[in-house]
């Protein structure tokens, strides 16, 4: 009985052992963001402005891969400037250019030269269109981000044409989205 017990203390001692090494080889490290591929291409969600410009409506793009996330979120804001592909309006001007990306812990802090603010069309639904288009289109593709700063020629500013307090970081808003159902049919 003796041998019998000692024989299953010899083996419990090498499976613990095994599984001690096992236990120390794992990497149990949890990424906080997504990485973005190296190479191919990325499927981004980016919003533009509905038909008759009232609210946004999501359209796919497929672009090259980007490094990281301050690189995809330029991207992202690049695209939006270039355009829609299909039917949808444009959000923002065509001359908006990106001059840094901060990602933080849940804010992503992006900032543009001053041709933004200047391409905006003045009222409240262009300026709710263009920030909302931006803001919504980095979160969607990004949820470890939960708000978006913008910067302007790397200072804060209170908004961009007097409707939108842009001195705080901005949650997206989707109730500002349109459905396919909602796009057709028009009062």
């Amino acid at each position: 009985m003796a041998l019998i017990f000692a024989a299953f203390l010899i083996c419990a001692a090498i499976l613990g052992i095994f599984m001690l090494l096992r236990y120390q080889g794992r990497d149990v490290s949890v990424p906080q963001q997504p990485v973005p591929q190296q190479t191919g291409q990325i499927s981004l969600t980016l919003f533009f402005g509905a038909p008759g410009g009232d609210g946004l409506v999501r359209e796919g793009r497929n672009v090259d891969a980007c490094g990281d996330a301050a690189a995809c979120i330029a991207t992202i804001v690049h695209e939006l400037a270039g355009g829609p592909l299909g039917d949808l309006e444009p959000t923002i001007p065509v001359q908006t250019v990106v001059r840094s990306v901060q990602p933080g812990n849940d804010t992503v802090t992006i900032d543009l030269e001053s041709g933004f603010v200047q391409g905006v069309p003045p009222g409240s639904a262009g300026e709710v269109t263009a920030v909302y288009s931006l803001v919504n289109s980095v979160v969607i593709n990004f949820p470890a981000f939960r708000t978006v700063t913008i910067l302007v020629d790397g200072k804060p500013v209170e908004s961009l044409h007097g409707h939108l307090d842009l001195r705080q970081p901005l949650a997206p808003d989707f109730s500002l989205e349109k459905t396919p159902e909602q796009q057709n049919t028009r009062p």
